[in-house]
């Protein structure tokens, strides 16, 4: 087991702010002053920043005047499921009077604002596209739109390409030019702050008074920000740290909207105990489930919904097609994972920096998924295809840190143009489309660029710890605390430790999970562990002791509660 200690020397300021522990885990994910975990609303970065904030909001203001139709395009995701409701839901509390969203079904209409889509929208006669979570690639749709008479603001986050859009209006903090420093706000952040600097200007005109309505306050949408945002799995940097933050205290104190709620209700999680954890691993699952294998509408409405009857049946729904994900979702992991032990077995090959894999009866809905289970286990990045139409593939794509995939995938169009048909995303994530007679060109393409741009090191799975725990530290007082610290999440960890430990109790639960009675070496007291997921080869062990890289949890079991270690990985010690 290959533990690296994470780097950070705690100082007077975080010492004299927080417990030692808490101080030293801050200090480990480069937080040096007390400011920079304050979460108040206040601290959030204003809106005035953000390119083309200021022309979006004109066309929107234009578009509210003339009670014009404005038609929101979503993307199939849980980020983008959220920014299409919360871009609803604050027009209509603007006095939108004509306002509606079309989100294309990936398997008719693919990603984003393409030509068909806006062909298809032409019967909804909008006057104004707005997108949510996608659009900064949209070339042919946008110009599509424009010969229609339509006008588009684009509202993205995706990495964009080297030309834009020529959209009435871009907002993209990662557009060239644009000076907002924090580049990892989700598309759900970005419609937010847009509906934010569309508030004050209609509030400086007087719109809230002539119409006669209250201008809504934006905080109340921060529970559905705090969801896609997590979800989307971008950078926790302290302006989304402040964003999920906020959302999760409105929702713990049940200011969600239904839809929300019911989700939680579904997955079995209590509201006034959630952790930003539980946003990516139990409700985002299930609204996405209704975008790989449905039609995102079925989320967006449970979302939109303010009848609480109505939101439980509709999470009902989306749970269901969660657990058909589920099931799919594991044929097609045992199919690739026979794959790659069939290539680790072979004498005359090795596993290949980047792994590609394609199979005809794979779900297109389910790629992204597998990629991201392929990356985990193997630690390497991953693409996996499924077939698509017309003799396409149409990819997902999951890497590792140090390796940027939208770069990596942008390097091979160059060198090879005609090879992609299309692609997007960002670092960690990204898509593509490709002819199938190309995929083992594709493959030896992206092979040569891994060779020269991704180092054997980074393929080298190691745990990341904050350290060894004294035994005054493996307390349920210390695990409060951590999580009182957070939000924690992509790029600012849970923190996690390691350590060894006596094993007094093991046996499996559910099949594939380990329930552990440990001992502390330093003093002999019992703390309980769950191991998810195990290896069934390794574990139950006839060892009794191990070394663990495991974070502290609070386990509440009939309205008492305990501490418990999350293992993360374990290896027996002979």
């Amino acid at each position: 087991m290959s533990v690296r200690l994470r780097l950070g020397t705690s100082n007077a300021a975080l010492d004299a702010a927080f417990d030692p522990l808490v101080a030293r885990v801050l200090a480990h994910r480069g937080i040096s002053h007390p400011a920079q975990v304050d979460y108040q609303l206040k601290q959030l970065l204003p809106y005035h920043q953000l390119k083309g904030i200021d022309t979006a909001v004109t066309l929107l203001v234009q578009a509210l005047e003339a009670s014009a139709n404005i038609l929101i395009v979503g993307d199939f995701d849980c980020d983008g499921a959220t920014s299409t409701s919360l871009a609803l839901l604050a027009l209509g509390a603007m006095g939108a009077k004509n306002v509606s969203y079309l989100v294309p079904n990936r398997f008719d209409f693919g990603y984003g604002l393409s030509t068909a889509l806006v062909d298809y929208a032409k019967a909804l006669e909008p006057d104004l596209i707005v997108t949510v979570d996608n659009g900064i690639a949209s070339h042919e749709g946008v110009s599509r739109a424009h010969e229609l008479g339509i006008k588009v603001v684009v509202t993205d986050h995706h990495l964009a390409a080297q030309t834009l859009p020529d959209a009435d209006a871009i907002v993209n903090p990662n557009q060239p030019g644009c000076e907002f420093p924090f580049k990892s706000t989700a598309g759900v952040g970005v419609i937010f702050y847009v509906m934010s600097a569309l508030r004050a200007q209609l509030h400086t005109q007087g719109w809230f008074e002539k119409q006669g309505i209250k201008a809504p306050n934006m905080a109340q949408y921060l529970d559905l920000v705090a969801l896609g945002t997590v979800a989307d799995l971008v950078p926790m940097e302290q302006n989304n740290r402040i964003l999920v933050a906020q959302g999760l205290a409105r929702i713990r104190a049940g200011k969600a909207r239904p839809g929300i709620l019911a989700l939680l209700a579904v997955a079995k999680r209590q509201y006034h105990q959630l952790q930003a954890s539980d946003l990516g691993f139990s409700i985002g699952p299930r609204l996405n489930a209704a975008g790989r294998l449905e039609d995102m509408s079925l989320g967006i409405e449970c979302l939109l919904s303010d009848h609480e009857d109505i939101a439980s049946q509709l999470a009902q729904e989306l749970d269901e097609l969660n657990a058909q994900r589920r099931h799919i979702e594991a044929d097609m992991q045992q199919q690739a994972g026979n794959i790659l032990a069939r290539l680790e077995s072979s004498q005359d090959q090795e596993l290949p920096k980047c792994v590609c894999l394609f199979h005809p009866d794979w779900h297109q809905g389910v790629v992204g998924i597998v990629a991201s289970r392929i990356k985990e286990k193997w630690h390497r990045p991953a693409l996996v295809f499924a077939m698509g139409d017309e003799g396409t593939l149409k990819g997902s794509c999951r890497s590792i840190a140090g390796f940027h995939l939208r770069d990596a995938l942008a390097a091979v169009d160059a060198h090879h143009p005609g090879l992609i048909i299309k692609f997007g995303g960002h670092a960690m994530a990204a898509g593509l489309s490709i002819k199938a007679e190309n995929f083992e060109a594709f493959k030896e393409a992206l092979d040569v660029y891994a060779q020269e741009h991704l180092p054997d090191g980074l393929l080298a799975k190691e745990w990341r710890s904050d350290g060894q725990l004294k035994a005054q530290e493996l307390q349920l007082n210390q695990a409060f605390l951590l999580q009182q610290a957070g939000p924690w999440g992509q790029s600012f960890e849970e923190p996690t430790f390691h350590g060894r430990f006596v094993i007094v109790q093991q046996r499996i639960v559910g099949e594939k999970h380990l329930k552990l009675v440990l001992a502390d070496l330093q003093t002999g007291a019992l703390v309980d562990a769950i191991y998810f997921n195990i290896d069934t080869a390794v574990w139950p062990s006839a060892c009794e002791q191990a070394d663990l890289v495991y974070r502290l949890d609070i386990n509440e079991f009939r309205g008492r509660q305990s501490l418990q270690l999350m293992v993360q990985h374990m290896t027996p010690v002979e």
